[in-house]
């Protein structure tokens, strides 16, 4: 783990490409292909990314938690394309515009509900899903938070192991995408990512 203002060079090439406000507390990274998994405690919506990742839920509703957050301060244009879109399925992701937020586009990506069955597969299809729009309009970085780990029940483990495991894949092979960054909002759930991201196979 490394701690505030000492973070390394690539690193901070890395924040300072997100333009986040502050130098996260907690920060790391690791290399895949000539592109970066990167991992901040923080507020998702503050990112600067290409795209934000909002955990979705399956009508496209932003509630609570993180879709919340969304709403508030990205303004009413991001529900209402939402809206015109409809819905999708739980696995599946959708684009919109980013609002008012710093980033240009929120992809809003369905996880599982804990204890719905095939979670991980389903929370794999997400996480693929939200890298495919990404190539399909050509953007380069991506801010996910940790999809289906708040009120839809999921463990931050499986959810760590899933979601890495699936941009490692993408990242190997042809890609617009260039940083991945994973905001966490607890510095538990920080901890638990940190540690699967170091165990990660490059």
């Amino acid at each position: 783990m490394v701690h505030g203002r000492g973070i390394h060079v690539a690193f901070q090439v890395a924040v300072l490409e997100l333009i986040y406000a502050d130098v996260p507390s907690h920060c790391m990274e690791r290399e895949i292909n000539g592109k970066k998994i990167a991992l901040v405690q923080g507020d998702i919506t503050d990112m600067r990314a290409d795209a934000i990742v909002n955990a979705a839920n399956a009508q496209l509703v932003l509630g609570g938690g993180v879709a919340g957050a969304i709403r508030r301060k990205g303004g009413p244009a991001i529900q209402e394309e939402c809206n015109e879109i409809g819905g999708t399925r739980v696995g599946g992701a959708v684009i919109t515009t980013g609002g008012r937020l710093p980033a240009r586009f929120v992809i809003h990506a369905v996880g599982p509900v804990n204890g719905e069955g095939d979670e991980d597969q389903k929370l794999r299809s997400a996480t693929i899903e939200s890298l495919k729009l990404m190539d399909e309009h050509g953007l380069r970085t991506i801010a996910f938070p940790a999809i289906s780990t708040g009120i839809f029940g999921f463990p931050v483990d499986r959810c760590a192991d899933v979601m890495l495991d699936a941009v490692r894949q993408h990242l190997l092979g042809e890609t617009s995408v260039t940083l991945v960054t994973f905001v966490l909002w607890t510095e538990a759930d920080y901890d638990v990512f940190a540690k699967r991201l170091g165990q990660l196979a490059v």
